[in-house]
Order: structure tokens, then sequence, then C-alpha cells
């Protein structure tokens, strides 16, 4: 029996990164083969056990999307002889059936976090978010399995739900191993990066991630010292709220100091991890923050938001801030920047932590978790 991957949603970022990284470390298929239903944006790995499969279908729109699932894919699933349908969307729109296991993933948070939702003004994505809610709940208690990304996730479920879940475990993400730099192997330097030292955040302007505080935290830094570091803030900025950072950035005086370089290729973040004085993640809503992972391979000085997952992922090598609070961000940023003796423990101290996350680690585990699905199916 097969397993079959439904990726029809992964069209950019974190999803597509997830399934790339999956399925490259999956090297042990016990005879079962995987096809990955992709868009064509998803470039999978190549593998004999691999095949993707492209539907014919206006799928980039949620809702034919949705409906095509429903009505389409059960005879796909059938002629396929699937006994997994895993969902990493975290969405299972086609009917459970005794013919296949049912596994979904965890991975958006910000419908389940109310004060975030809150911040955004009312509209089409309060009602997506809401309407989010409730479909993903829906999708989580009727799978034979979820997969969590981080205990925090988990236990907020549990919560939510009263402990109905079928099964569900905690399987993390990985670090790509782009993302392990050492002396001996050290990327190149971007050159969109100021030839000056700098501060990085990279993220997605939106405003949980809190960017606008980031701006605010450096120039009360800049007021205190007479810093030359630069501060970068790398990622997709063009919406409402990049706008409203870069007009602050102009209010402050700021943009000869802050790089704003937008969304920049994946290949050249190891550089700008490693090259930087100080790394900063400042979400206050995560489930399993990539970015801090990736980071945390770089080997630099760490600030991260306070809020959880982020302690649980970035253990005693970051320090911790409360992200809603640029006084407090430029406090700790003023108490590192000049102490090399604190740069150099907390970059030992990244590294180890960076350990603990292997992308075989979490393929095998994922792998080992559809074995026991399988292994429960009728012959």
């Amino acid at each position: 029996m097969e397993i079959v991957i439904n990726a029809l949603s992964a069209r950019r970022g974190g999803g597509q990164t997830y399934l790339v990284n999956l399925l490259e470390n999956l090297n042990d298929f016990n005879g079962n083969k995987i096809f990955v239903l992709a868009p064509d944006s998803l470039q999978i790995p190549s593998h004999p056990k691999t095949e993707k499969i492209r539907v014919n279908w206006p799928t980039e729109n949620p809702l034919f999307r949705a409906f095509w699932e429903r009505y389409c894919l059960p005879g796909l699933l059938k002629k396929l002889n699937a006994g997994i349908l895993f969902c990493p969307g975290g969405l299972i729109n086609t009917p459970i059936s005794k013919d296949y296991k049912t596994v979904t993933m965890f991975r958006n948070m910000i419908p389940f976090d109310r004060v975030q939702r809150a911040k955004y003004p009312y509209g089409l994505m309060r009602i997506r978010n809401w309407i989010l809610e409730r479909i993903m709940l829906k999708s989580m208690l009727k799978a034979d399995l979820v997969i969590f990304i981080s205990d925090f996730a988990k236990q907020l479920i549990n919560n939510r739900t009263g402990f109905k879940l079928k099964k569900a475990v905690t399987i993390p993400h990985g670090i790509n191993n782009i993302f392990k730099i050492s002396e001996e192997k050290k990327p190149n330097r971007p050159k969109w990066l100021p030839k000056e030292e700098y501060l990085l955040y990279v993220s997605i302007f939106d405003m949980y991630k809190n960017q606008f505080e980031v701006v605010k935290a450096y120039h009360l830094f800049k007021k205190r010292r007479n810093t030359i570091e630069k501060l970068v803030l790398a990622g997709h900025n063009k919406s409402a709220y990049g706008k409203k950072v870069l007009h602050e950035i102009y209010r402050l005086g700021l943009q000869n100091d802050i790089i704003f370089p937008g969304e920049v290729n994946y290949t050249e973040l190891p550089g700008a991890y490693y090259y930087a004085k100080l790394n900063i993640f400042a979400s206050e809503c995560e489930n399993c923050p990539n970015i801090l992972l990736e980071a945390l391979g770089a080997g630099r000085p760490l600030l991260v938001s306070n809020k959880q997952p982020m302690p649980e992922f970035g253990g005693d090598a970051a320090v911790y801030f409360d992200a809603s609070s640029p006084a407090e961000l430029a406090d700790k940023i003023s108490v590192i920047m000049d102490d090399d003796n604190k740069i150099k423990q907390m970059s030992l101290k990244a590294i180890e932590q960076s350990h603990h996350y292997d992308w075989r680690k979490t393929a095998g585990l994922t792998l080992n978790e559809f074995k026991k699905l399988l292994s429960e199916q009728p012959a």
C-alpha cells in the first residue's frame, strides 16, 4: 500500500521547504512508493520511490481545490492503492475511508492565537483565520495521526480538543545542512549586505513579526551609542505592514542605516546569518520557528522573542526579550554588542543547540509513524 502526500496547498515558503527537506531525507521506504500531489512550483527531489503527480484542475483556488479533494481525490487514492493520505497543509477535505489512514500536521498557529488575530483589521483576513481555526480543528479530530512540530503546539491543541485526538506525536523540523556552518565551511557573503557590520532580522513582514518594534529598538540603540552597525530587515515586504515599517524608517531618519533588501534567495541566507554580528527573531506567534533554527546553525549570537515556542527551540543558546517592547530589545542589544566574551559564549551555545535538529532524524521519525499506520491496515 502506498503513501500519497497532498501538497497542493504548498505554493511557497515553509510548506515547500518542509516537503523538500522531508523527501530528500526519506531513505528507507520499506517497499512503499510515495506519490506527491503538488503544484508546478514544487520541485520534489528525484528518487526512484517518489513520483510527482500533476492535477489538471485549478487547485490554486482554495475553493476549487477543496472541491477536487472531496469529490475527485478519493478515486485517485483507490487507483494508486493508497494506504496513507498525508495532508501536511493541515486540512483534510477528503472523506474518511476504511481503505486508507489519514495524517495531518499542525503548522499554522495564527488562526489559534486570538491576540494576534485581533491585530488584523476587520475584513477578509480575520474571516479567513476564523474559518481556518474551525476546519483545522475538524481535520485534526478526524485524522488517524496528527504530527505536531512543537510540544507547545501539541499542548495548545490538546487543551482545545479535550485530548480527543486519536493519536498525536511531536516531530520538530530539522536544519538543512547548508545552514550548518563551520570555520572550515564558510559561506559566501551576499552582495546585498552592507560593507559595515550589521544586525540581521530575516522574516516576512507581518504584524506578529514585529519589524516595526525592531526598527524603533534600533533607533533607541543608536541614540545611546555611536554605532556604525546597520540593521538589515530581509524578507517579503510587499504588504500594507511593510509600507508602515518603511514609513517609520523614513520618519526616524534611518533610511541610510537600515537595509531593506526584500525577499532574498534562500541559498544566500546561510551567509547572511553567518556574517551578522547579531541575529534577531522578534516573532510573537510561531509553531516551529524555522528561521530561528537556521540562525542557530550559523553560530552567531541570537536575540529572540520570549513567546513560546521560541524558548523550546532556542534553549539557553539565545537571549530572550519582550518583542512588543522596543526599549527592552534596545537594552538587550546594548548588553551584548560590545561584550566579545558574551558574543563568543553565545556563538558556541548556538552551534551546540543546532545539533538537536536534523532533517534525517525528522524524516526517520515521520516514516516510522507511517509504517506503524500501514501495519494496522488490512492486507
